[in-house]
């Protein structure tokens, strides 16, 4: 049996000791700070929303004395003016009007086309499928002048129909290159087994291959409605008096003492409560379409 030296020992254990790595705990940092990022963020984007409702229940001469948090004399002529007068309500009819159009007419013509680029291969469909894209790409004020001749001359101008369907232009590319994404997600191998099962055409696409892109209908359906709300030009363009959409409407407010602010910020409130209203019905299909989808 060797005896080992005990310096060498000494020295064997002084490197081992330092070997192991010293653990130190880091401090956590406070869990409030996690939230404060998007607390304030969240703060910022409602921000100009509380002060579109702040402002509906001032008066003009209230919002132009000064800044305030709450209004001071706390009014709500503005919206009795809006839902009494056929003039402001009428707009909203008329806006909800076409954008409901729209958003059927577009779904409706997509929904085959997008199938078509999804399942079969033809002569020029890479072509064609990038001309429609490129219609989404120009703006609306190109088509403004040709739209107002053309509606004009077959008897459309000053109709909900007409900004309907000035609004597909640009709304159903959109809806083909949103669901032609979804319907390539779908293995072909259902369509075969359902024909197999003698499901015809029809049948198969309303009954099966449909809720399976529930999510992709609901996406598109959200961005056609969308686009269709805000979209002011055309809306003004294509409408004179009967048809006339609530953009259109908010526009003529002014009169010899200038702009009615009160009336224009409630105006503002009543434009955003549809949007809230469709955001909440769809938002499952959103949140779906954005993690499966093309969007």
């Amino acid at each position: 049996m060797t005896d080992v030296p005990a310096g060498s020992a000494m020295a064997q254990a002084d490197a081992a000791s330092r070997t192991v790595p010293a653990t130190r705990t880091r401090p956590q940092k406070p869990l409030r700070l996690k939230w404060l990022v998007p607390t304030l963020y969240i703060i910022f984007l409602m921000l100009p929303i509380y002060w579109l409702v702040n402002m509906s229940f001032k008066t003009t001469n209230e919002i132009l004395s000064g800044i305030s948090f709450y209004p001071a004399n706390f009014t709500t002529d503005s919206y009795v003016e809006i839902l009494t007068n056929p003039v402001w309500y009428w707009g909203y009819i008329n806006s909800i009007t076409y954008v409901v159009l729209n958003t059927i007419l577009s779904v409706c013509v997509a929904l085959p086309a997008a199938y078509a680029f999804s399942r079969y291969r033809f002569l020029g469909d890479k072509h064609l499928f990038f001309w429609l894209l490129t219609n989404r790409m120009a703006p609306p004020a190109v088509f403004a002048l040709p739209f107002l001749q053309l509606y004009s001359s077959v008897g459309l101008f000053d109709t909900p129909f007409a900004v309907a369907l000035a609004h597909c232009l640009f709304n159903i590319p959109l809806a083909v290159w949103i669901l032609e994404g979804f319907m390539s997600g779908v293995p072909k191998e259902i369509d075969e087994t359902a024909y197999i099962d003698g499901y015809s055409f029809p049948k198969f696409f309303v009954k099966i291959f449909m809720p399976l892109i529930a999510s992709g209908i609901g996406v598109t359906m959200f961005f056609c409605f969308m686009f269709s709300w805000v979209e002011m030009l055309l809306a003004k363009t294509l409408t004179s008096v009967q048809a006339q959409p609530i953009a259109g409407v908010m526009t003529r407010t002014a009169s010899s003492s200038g702009y009615e602010l009160g009336l224009l910020a409630a105006a503002g409130v009543l434009t955003i409560i549809p949007g809230a209203i469709v955001i909440y019905f769809v938002r499952n299909y959103i949140a779906k379409g954005f993690a499966l989808g093309r969007v």
